[in-house]
């Protein structure tokens, strides 16, 4: 006889987990009781949102769903922000949370909230679990539905009474690998004929390109067709470095210096691209033809309607993709004589004597390795990393260009820290972003983490400001006060540093690094440039037409 808690367990140690992240609650007391006596560890938190996004970038970095618990109601209730952010991100996640029994009701309706309806809309699957017997069965769909295509979050909710219920022992399901079907040879041919037909053809690679498993088909794909390529947002680093194929990042949806080759292409074969993220182009009347290399069909948006679409597994689709144009595309690389003209305005200005966007973004590439991992919170600075932060190694600059949520940086961080102790990792923070999860300062400190908080400081929401003057509105309701982030550091047990002089950001980088632990270092930015570069100098960018 087991327990159904002890099924729970067992089951979810079939599926290979090693961690739990979460908060435990009055209602899933027998869960943590089985998980003590398992081979997983719980990852204790201080917040149930910090929780979830944990379990969902280590579902993003790893390819396996993470998993996260917490208590019925409220608890459960501080799992939606992170739900949302794996399921517009595309990342495996479990959620686990407790409920009332539900064979009795001794205690009313008391922080009863009906959880599986609320999480409906933010999860691929949500199922409350009635019988222990059911267990290792629900345990095995829930896997299999989070990682197969599209990846997302599910919930499994588990009443108090029936994790404290014994039964017979129930057998758990074996696992097996998620199998992805192969393009169609017809869907391959009608791709390829539009590509031997492009005088200026142009790759665009997107999130589903990032997933673990994929990065090697790609790069073979861009070297064997020669065509030049852009990434979106969550695109960055797929393509491994080596190649000089790279035009940048679309880091806006329109008028930055790499819509110029957009714009000029007559044909954009876009590779993983998902429409949750902000238009990296917008499609229209007259532009460039695309197709559409994807896990699943495009969904067709205002901005985006593919005319040809390649719908498999990304890795063999490429393969074949290319097997029937290599050599065959003489006008390849016509786009690839502005690659050096957008790049060198991107970079301009990187090195001023600053505390600009650029400057940040340049001091901090000197300092993290090619396979070093940068997580970013949402604001401003994000825009500026998504154009001049090069990566070159897929999963190593972590932002959301989905949800966009605020929070989830230092968070996402700790797990990159947890999964790659041997790398570097840096949270890049706004001030407005850490504050909302800094809380886990104390769980980064508790685990013994070597990692970096950078916390940018200018006393406001950063971005909302900027559109706010953007749009000629009063500069209002966006400035706050902040406490001292140094003796906040330091009331965790890490080490705090405030970076007055520009010269010394990459030292007091380095130097944080080579000491080890959780070291927060807090810099002032000046965002003149959001205006003067963004608005003003983008502005005089016309969009071109014509030949080359």
């Amino acid at each position: 006889m087991r327990k159904g808690s002890d099924l729970l367990v067992a089951a979810l140690e079939n599926e290979g987990v090693e961690r739990i992240f979460g908060i435990p609650g009055e209602e899933n007391l027998d869960v943590v009781e089985s998980i003590r006596r398992s081979s997983i560890e719980l990852v204790l938190t201080r917040h149930e949102q910090a929780a979830a996004f944990m379990a969902a970038t280590y579902g993003r970095l790893t390819g396996k769903p993470g998993v996260c618990i917490t208590t019925l109601g409220p608890g459960a209730l501080n799992l939606t922000t992170g739900a949302a952010y794996a399921h517009l991100g595309a990342w495996p996640m479990i959620m686990i949370t407790g409920q009332k029994g539900v064979l009795s009701s001794r205690q009313a309706r008391f922080q009863v909230v009906d959880i599986v309806t609320t999480m409906r809309p933010l999860t691929k699957l949500a199922r409350q679990i009635v019988s222990p017997r059911m267990i290792p069965t629900l345990v095995r769909e829930a896997f299999r539905t989070a990682e197969e295509e599209r990846p997302g979050p599910v919930l499994l909710e588990l009443p108090e009474d029936i994790a404290a219920e014994t039964c017979e022992d129930v057998p758990l399901v074996p696992t097996h690998p998620v199998e992805r079907p192969l393009a169609s040879a017809e869907a391959l041919d009608r791709a390829a004929a539009l590509i031997l037909g492009a005088r200026r053809p142009l790759v665009m690679v997107g999130a589903a390109a990032s997933r673990p498993q994929m990065t090697g088909d790609l790069a073979q794909f861009v070297l064997r067709t020669g065509i030049p390529y852009f990434t979106t947002q969550m695109g960055k680093g797929t393509v491994p470095g080596g190649t000089e194929l790279y035009m940048g990042t679309a880091a806006l949806s329109e008028r930055d210096y790499v819509h110029e080759a957009i714009e000029r292409a007559d044909l954009i074969v876009t590779i993983g691209h998902d429409t949750v993220e902000k238009p990296p182009f917008i499609m229209g009347a007259g532009g460039p033809q695309v197709v559409h290399v994807g896990y699943q069909p495009a969904h067709v948006e205002q901005v985006y309607f593919p005319q040809a679409e390649v719908i498999g597994d990304l890795g063999p689709s490429l393969r074949l993709l290319a097997d029937r144009v290599e050599g065959r595309l003489p006008q390849a690389q016509a786009l690839l004589p502005l690659r050096e003209g957008i790049l060198a305005r991107i970079a301009a200005r990187a090195t001023e004597d600053r505390f600009t966007p650029q400057r940040l973004v340049h001091d901090i590439r000197q300092v993290i390795p090619p396979d070093g991992i940068v997580a970013l919170d949402n604001g401003m600075y994000k825009i500026w990393f998504a154009r001049n932060y090069r990566t070159r190694v897929a999963n190593t600059l972590l932002l959301d260009n989905a949800l966009a949520t605020m929070g989830a940086g230092l968070p996402s961080a700790i797990v990159a820290a947890m999964l790659h102790p041997d790398r570097r990792v840096m949270a890049v923070c706004g001030d407005g972003g850490f504050m909302m999860n800094s809380q886990e300062m104390a769980t980064a400190v508790r685990l013994k983490l070597n990692l970096v908080v950078l916390v940018i400081e200018d006393g406001a929401y950063g971005m909302i400001r900027w559109k706010q003057a953007v749009d000629r509105f009063p500069d209002f309701g966006m400035t706050f006060n902040n406490p001292d982030f140094v003796k906040y550091a330091e009331a965790y047990g890490a080490k705090g540093t405030r970076v007055s002089a520009i010269g010394d950001f990459a030292p007091t980088l380095e130097r944080a690094f080579r000491e080890g632990g959780v070291q927060l270092v807090t810099v002032p930015i000046d965002y003149s440039e959001n205006i003067r570069v963004l608005v003003d100098e983008l502005r005089e960018r016309l969009p071109v037409s014509g030949a080359l």
